[in-house]
């Protein structure tokens, strides 16, 4: 498509950013998700449908480069006591799953009439689902946070790290083993062991320092340009391991979620994230040869349903037994029950090794394709029959997440003024997120105890992924007048339903705040003030009752002033700050009491 004196894949990519745009805004109108959109571009544009692009395997190589990204951010998000915490899921649950449905597929396989080998490697390959399509749907579905999501993603974090051994098990499955392939497999274990090791040494002693050192250079450029790196670094370092490489930028991401620059990186990479699987849909879409499932389409749509039941039903099955309820378990049947993309790589080693025939090995390709493009509609059908069924009465727990019943507050800028509101509010136990734009305030509140992350107020990325969008409150605690207004300006637009508390540098912005219509602000300087005469009164020996009197008076003439001079200007209501405050009856001072005594 493309012309001599045009870029590489210019006429490629017009294509492709077409078909999207015309695709993905139809299958969402229809509910079947973005997903769908993208596979039917793929396939509407690929070399079996419309023939516009003939090879799919060069628009796939780059667009891998999604899941591995997207494998980086979802490990942002797991702080490594947190993914402890789920070793049970991993290690347990996900284990379980790959042993128990690649064992029963293999042995249908076998009944079938595979040989030994073709039918362990076809069996174990079919038994791993899409990473990138089940993490799409449950982030599309807001669901990656609830309690089925975080075991699914469990599941599938174990089951990329099944690739390894799976890779390692087709030398010794291959027609000719030579002698050194039990050497080989010691070979690749111990690779494995120190690419590993070198991720999470690098990730946990290194690369906070390496962002600190970055970030003082204020130069967003510079701060993407890194966490691209880490990214696709880490996943270069795996790959030439012969891991996968969305898992080493998985390792990375968990090595950094602790880190304070968590949520700037998080929005950093978020667009090339959604670009870049996006255009990783459309290149499976594309890979989906239509001849070759019509000529066959008795025997590829037996397989795909065989799939999805099989593993529908065992993961289900052993969701059951590891403690899930019943709707839980029946949305991770729905969510994963279909191949993935690590089953093309294992396919096509096994190819090159003799162990899989081309012909087999395509057309199971086909049937890993079709069941990702029915998995979102699976998905559909369950929560349309959940609703129908809590409309007549049946209780599914069909919303099981709970997080918003606790509310939580985003505090931007932790200088001394936000830290006392942090310390207020999680005082209460009341969640907090901080953000600061200072590492070496950030530093500083971390040697506190403050968790507090590097991020930009004036970023909507940034205050979304850090948390925005589910912020009962944000408090503005920063002191660039100019720097609030823009932040309010966005929240508003961004964030609507949550509540905005400022914090004003003197008279004047707090006019501006009121102006702009915020729901609190305060003058740190009037409270202080405040504070700082009530004492003085006290030592002066003014009766307690009387300089509550007085603090209530002051108050309320100066919202009054502040009222005043939001019609009339800056000097208006001067003549109330020279009143003297009425005493009330039965208030005395404290010479009044004496001269009485």
């Amino acid at each position: 498509m493309a012309t001599e004196s045009a870029p590489p894949f210019f006429g490629e990519a017009i294509l492709i950013l077409a078909a999207a745009v015309v695709a993905v805004p139809l299958a969402k109108r229809l509910g079947l998700g973005s997903v769908v959109g993208f596979l039917a571009a793929g396939i509407a544009i690929g070399p079996f449908v419309l023939d516009l692009i003939s090879d799919p395997q060069e628009i796939l190589h780059v667009a891998e480069l999604g899941v591995v990204l997207l494998l980086f951010v979802i490990g942002l998000e797991l702080e490594p006591a947190r993914l402890w915490r789920m070793k049970g899921d991993i290690f347990g649950l996900g284990t379980c799953q790959v042993l128990a449905s690649g064992a029963v597929l293999t042995g249908i396989l076998l009944m079938a009439g595979y040989s030994r080998s073709p039918a362990i490697i076809a069996g174990f390959g079919l038994a791993l689902s899409s990473t990138a399509f089940a993490l799409q749907i449950l982030q599309e579905r807001g669901q990656l946070s609830t309690a089925y999501g975080q075991r699914s993603f469990g599941i599938l974090l174990l089951q990329d790290m099944a690739i390894v051994p799976l890779l390692a098990l087709i030398p010794i499955l291959a027609p000719s083993i030579g002698p050194s392939s039990t050497n080989e497999v010691l070979r690749q274990l111990g690779t494995t062991i120190a690419a590993v090791a070198a991720v999470i040494v690098a990730g946990r002693y290194l690369l906070t320092p390496f962002f600190s050192f970055l970030a003082a250079s204020r130069a967003r450029e510079v701060m993407l340009t890194a966490a691209l790196l880490v990214a696709l670094g880490s996943a270069g370092i795996m790959h030439a391991a012969g891991l996968s490489m969305a898992l080493g930028a998985f390792l990375a991401g968990v090595m950094l979620a602790e880190s304070s620059f968590r949520h700037t990186l998080e929005a950093d990479i978020e667009p090339f994230r959604s670009l870049l699987m996006g255009l990783f849909f459309i290149a499976i879409g594309m890979a989906l040869d239509l001849r070759l499932v019509a000529e066959n389409w008795l025997l590829v749509g037996f397989g795909v349903i065989l799939v999805m039941a099989v593993k529908g039903v065992l993961l289900w099955v052993l969701a059951r037994i590891f403690g899930s309820s019943n709707s839980d378990a029946l949305k991770i049947a729905v969510t994963l029950p279909q191949g993935g993309e690590f089953a093309f790589v294992l396919f096509t080693a096994a190819i090159s090794a003799e162990v899989l025939a081309q012909s087999s090995a395509m057309l199971l390709i086909s049937v890993v394709i079709l069941t990702m493009l029915l998995t979102p509609l699976a998905c559909a059908g369950h929560d349309m029959i959940a609703a129908r069924l809590q409309k007549r009465g049946v209780e599914t727990d069909f919303i099981e997440e709970f997080s918003a019943a606790n509310p939580t507050v985003l505090v931007v800028g932790f200088g001394r003024f936000g830290m006392v509101v942090a310390q207020m509010l999680t005082s209460e136990d009341i969640t907090i997120t901080a953000i600061d734009m200072k590492p070496e305030r950030i530093a500083y509140a971390r040697k506190l105890g403050y968790k507090v992350f590097y991020g930009d107020a004036t970023r909507p990325d940034v205050l979304a992924a850090a948390g925005g969008e589910d912020a009962v409150l944000i408090a503005l605690c920063i002191e660039n007048d100019q720097v609030m207004a823009k932040a309010i300006e966005l929240i508003r637009a961004r964030f609507p339903d949550a509540k905005l508390f400022c914090r004003a540098t003197d008279r004047a912005h707090a006019l501006d705040l009121k102006r702009m219509g915020v729901d609190y602000q305060i003058r740190e300087t009037f409270e202080s003030g405040v504070a700082f005469s009530r004492a003085a009164l006290e030592e002066l020996g003014i009766d307690h009752d009387r300089i509550l009197e007085i603090e209530a008076d002051v108050r309320r003439r100066d919202e009054e002033r502040l009222e005043l001079q939001m019609r009339e200007g800056m000097f208006a209501g001067s003549d109330k700050l020279h009143q003297v405050t009425p005493r009330s009856r039965g208030t005395t001072t404290g010479n009044q009491r004496e001269a009485g005594e």
